[in-house]
């Protein structure tokens, strides 16, 4: 049986969300995916003491440009916190600047995607 992957993606755009889990599924990647429009909705999930153990993320997908919290202020709180600063996250945006670059991989990003998506399947 394959394992199922939580993710939790943070991304303000609707469209970007589908795009995001077309390109999961395309990739046959079995995932539980729960989404936040900023991230103070991020910081809200994973804050949620009666939210089941189950379901906490096992990876973020986090894009930069959002209203209320961008994703690098988020990456920055998520890595103060106890629980959650070993999280594997990633940042997926449009911004392909160097400052964005620097500065999540300075808060210990596990990936850089720029959007459109355009991974490809391993098989």
């Amino acid at each position: 049986m394959d394992k199922v992957v939580n993710i939790l993606l943070v991304e303000d755009d609707n469209l970007d969300v589908i795009d995001v889990k077309r390109t999961l599924q395309k990739m046959h990647i079995l995932n539980n995916m729960i989404v936040a429009k900023n991230g103070e909705d991020a910081l809200r999930i994973l804050n949620d003491k009666e939210r089941s153990h189950e379901t906490d993320p096992d990876i973020a997908l986090i894009d930069i440009n959002m209203p209320k919290m961008n994703g690098l202020e988020l990456l920055s709180a998520v890595r103060k916190m106890d629980q959650w600063k070993d999280l594997k996250c990633f940042i997926i945006t449009t911004s392909d600047e160097r400052v964005d670059r620097m500065a999540a991989k300075e808060l210990g990003i596990s990936g850089y995607i720029v959007k459109p998506l355009k991974l490809n399947n391993p098989s």
